[in-house]
């Protein structure tokens, strides 16, 4: 028998499959896996469309920039980047986000809640993506994606890119304001509070020192308190 809760539920899915898929997402099941990266998926269909960064299908394209995506998502949130629209505004400080995924990790710099658990090292995290670095980056050992430049091996897709823009000199991150363009995204960001007063430094509450981003305030502090990790 339902309860009158799942009740509503399966009157408001359109199906017994749409139900299946809505349950997963309260219970946390992810039935399916990458065979590249053993990233998992509630679904077959988002499974299907992650696999599109391995096999590097992007059928969506920026017109401004020429960069490609594998989702019509990702390129309508990257537009923002040229049109510096940010809709996601945080209600406990001035920061805000072209994307709402990130205003709801970065709630989390408030909240101090950390809800993704390493299972290896109990370690635990903001992000789930921050959790899938973190395995990729200290526990497993594979390096499937190679520079086709130099041969360099790398653990994700996101690093190789990176490494790849060293021989190609791409600068894919222009100013809105100005000519200038930037290898990488924190570059960028420097350059926009730095040259036109735009963005939120984070200040170092010890020394006043100012930082671009969090990742940088946190090395900082480091040095204050004499951690060595």
């Amino acid at each position: 028998m339902f309860t009158s809760q799942e009740t509503l539920t399966t009157q408001c899915c359109k199906d017994s499959s749409s139900l299946e898929v809505h349950r997963r997402s309260h219970l946390g099941e992810k039935p399916f896996e990458c065979a590249v990266c053993s990233k998992r998926f509630t679904t077959s269909g988002a499974c299907a469309t992650h696999s599109r960064i391995h096999s590097g299908d992007k059928p969506y394209k920026c017109h401004m920039c020429d960069k490609v995506f594998s989702q019509s998502g990702h390129l309508n949130a990257h537009m923002r980047v040229h049109t510096g629209d940010k809709p996601y505004k945080c209600h406990m400080c001035d920061k805000a986000f072209s994307v709402s995924g990130s205003l709801n990790i970065h709630m989390r710099v408030h909240t101090g809640d950390k809800p993704y658990k390493c299972s290896l090292c109990n370690k635990s995290f903001s992000g789930s993506s921050n959790l899938q670095k973190h395995k990729h980056h200290v526990h497993s050992n594979k390096r499937p994606y190679q520079c086709s430049f130099c041969g360099k091996m790398f653990k994700i897709n996101v690093a190789l890119k990176q490494h790849e823009r060293i021989h190609t000199d791409t600068k894919l991150h222009s100013c809105r304001h100005c000519s200038d363009r930037f290898t990488w995204s924190q570059q960028l960001k420097q350059h926009l509070l730095e040259s036109h007063d735009e963005g939120t430094w984070l200040v170092c509450n010890i020394c006043q020192k100012k930082h671009v981003s969090g990742g940088r305030l946190n090395l900082h502090m480091r040095r204050h308190h004499a951690v060595k990790p």
